[in-house]
């Protein structure tokens, strides 16, 4: 059975809440799990904070991300490139307590936002008491700071994105989609990855996924072709809408059926024919 909601987060085709729910390319990475969605890739899984339909845009939050509250290390994240997602352009991705020697550093390969834009948001995150939990001091040097501009195929990697901590030499990373209502408070900005999805890899169905939720239906697909289904709340899936039109997957037992009752149709005349054989009567 799919679900339009998963928690508090309403789910709409192309997205998914289980297994045969949502469109198959999204249904890879997007899950309902324990009552929260779910993002993965191979770097691990995310919560899904808000997914905004009009804007096709999805906001992660990972749980190792530092924020002005709380910074910690980090893990790596990684956006395949088989993915229907993009990062948003605007998303801004600081790298805290570098090392000296991290190759973001390397001035012949400018990874690191050196405007004064970006030099405000390092000096507003170690402004931070959570800096403590990188080991350093409030309001200490930014030295160890970048705004990184560009988190795509670093290093060899076969990713559209990746942020690998480790080869950066880094101990944690910030995300911030939003400056909230101030710009100059750490505290009030937005923190999560927001990505975007790109609508044509499931637009060949939308018009089917329309009929199917008139009739009240969820879009999901075919678990043998992935070819599209309607999911009726009844737990019968159908290839057009829920009004019972078309023949449906878990359908298929009645032509079986039909089958069965027409072999005992035959069975049960050959008896009476044999019955009224043997007891004389005949048949000109």
């Amino acid at each position: 059975m799919c679900s339009d909601t998963c928690g508090s987060i309403p789910v709409k085709y192309p997205f998914g809440t289980g297994l045969g729910c949502g469109n198959p390319d999204f249904g890879r990475y997007i899950k309902c799990k324990a009552g929260k969605l779910q993002f993965s890739t191979s770097s691990g899984a995310y919560t899904v904070s808000s997914i905004d339909y009009q804007t096709q845009t999805v906001i992660l939050s990972d749980p190792l991300m530092s924020t002005c509250n709380s910074m910690q290390n980090s893990g790596s994240f990684r956006l395949d490139s088989s993915s229907p997602f993009n990062i948003v352009t605007e998303d801004i991705f600081v790298l805290l307590g570098c090392s000296t020697t991290s190759p973001v550093f390397d001035p012949n390969e400018e990874l690191c936002d050196n405007t004064g834009s970006a030099s405000r948001v390092c000096k507003g995150l170690y402004s931070c008491k959570g800096v403590s939990g990188i080991g350093l001091e409030p309001n200490a040097p930014i030295s160890t700071c970048c705004v990184y501009e560009a988190p795509i195929g670093l290093l060899g990697s076969s990713s559209y994105a990746v942020l690998d901590l480790p080869k950066l030499q880094c101990s944690s990373y910030s995300c911030i989609y939003g400056f909230g209502e101030d710009e100059m408070d750490p505290k009030k900005w937005n923190y999560g990855i927001s990505l975007q999805f790109n609508d044509s890899n499931y637009q060949t169905d939308a018009s089917n996924c329309k009929n199917c939720e008139v009739s009240g239906g969820l879009c999901g697909f075919n678990g043998l072709d992935e070819s599209f289904a309607c999911v009726c709340r009844n737990g019968v899936n159908t290839t057009t809408t829920c009004y019972g039109q078309g023949y449906t997957w878990s359908g298929t037992w009645r032509p079986k059926i039909q089958i069965k009752w027409s072999l005992s149709g035959i069975f049960v005349v050959w008896i009476a024919f044999f019955y009224l054989s043997i007891r004389g009567y005949g048949f000109s």
